[in-house]
């Protein structure tokens, strides 16, 4: 029964309380751009913001497991070109398309379990290790480009990009199928219960006799394989694989993972604030477009993004303790 002392604020404010600091500046942010821009809300522009956001969301993913484990995945962008140029160049050589994305997935699924294989028995810093690779990948990206754009990809690939699925675009069906594979990866195997225990109490799991170290290694071997799916979108969206395409994605999806609440410490994670923060800053860079804002103050907006999320939520935890 309800207690009718209790001021009628306390379910409003405990209602507020529980509401992410990333839903707070989405609303926002819709709210904002609907009334600076016509077009933001069309039924054409909705559908572009989760076309756009698609490619984010499928590193955004894997890079929450990172996080979860107390890591960081620098390289995931670096990593996410290479194999987009690794598509191409296949592409161009062999214009054999399953092959083109089977050596594009498997090399990045390599470059990922390297990076964790040099983390977890080098014991050497995560932040170090993927800062290193990702300038390996850029500068393999470059040679093997020549700096140039890879232009010969032919048609097919373009229909994973602008191709539909029952008026569902199949970047949106890619990123729904990879959203759904890392909810079940997270929520209901053994593997997911571990990688929260990597983050939050790894001693204890090696005392259960779980073998931790593969188990570190495969979270940045899952980061590496979602980079070399997505780069099969990133390939058909440019029709060419260029050098630097997604150089810099990483601190968009760092950011997502962040403002979505997954935190660096604990293995404390949660998979659907990513979604939400992939598209806040999806809606951001959108409406930012429509109105005409330079793409070098882009970046500082969704800076200030992670600031205020971060602020809303620390602030709503003071005053409803």
């Amino acid at each position: 029964m309800r207690d009718l002392t209790l001021p009628p604020t306390s379910t409003l404010a405990s209602t507020i309380q529980r509401i992410p600091g990333v839903a707070i500046m989405l609303i926002l942010c819709v709210l904002c751009f609907s009334l600076l821009s016509h077009d933001f809300l069309s039924i054409r522009n909705i559908s572009n913001v989760g076309v756009q956001s698609a490619i984010l969301l499928m590193i955004s993913l894997p890079m929450t497991l990172v996080i979860m484990t107390e890591g960081i995945d620098m390289s995931i962008g670096a990593v996410l070109t290479f194999c987009g140029v690794v598509v191409a160049y296949v592409l161009g050589l062999t214009h054999h398309l399953p092959l083109a994305i089977f050596i594009a997935v498997s090399v990045g699924l390599v470059i990922g379990a390297i990076n964790g294989a040099i983390i977890v028995y080098a014991n050497m810093p995560p932040f170090v290790v993927t800062l290193g690779m990702l300038g390996i990948c850029q500068s393999l990206a470059l040679i093997l480009t020549d700096g140039q754009s890879l232009t010969d990809v032919g048609d097919s690939i373009g229909l994973a990009y602008n191709g539909n699925l029952l008026g569902i675009p199949y970047p949106i069906c890619f990123a729904v199928v990879s959203y759904f594979l890392s909810y079940v990866l997270l929520y209901h195997t053994r593997f997911g219960t571990y990688i929260c225990a990597i983050g939050g109490n790894r001693e204890a799991l090696k005392l259960a006799g779980v073998r931790v170290n593969l188990h570190h290694v495969a979270v940045y071997a899952f980061s590496g394989l979602m980079a070399g799916f997505a780069s099969i979108l990133l390939t058909a969206r440019m029709s060419a694989g260029h050098p630097t395409a997604a150089i810099g994605m990483e601190f968009d999806a760092i950011a997502a993972v962040i403002v979505g609440g997954t935190s660096f410490e604990k293995g404390n994670g949660w998979l659907f604030g990513t979604f939400l923060g992939v598209l806040t800053v999806g809606v951001l860079r959108n409406g930012l477009n429509l109105v005409g804002v330079q793409s070098s103050l882009q970046v500082a907006s969704i800076g200030l993004l992670v600031l205020i999320a971060l602020l809303l939520d620390s602030l709503k935890s003071k005053a409803y303790r």
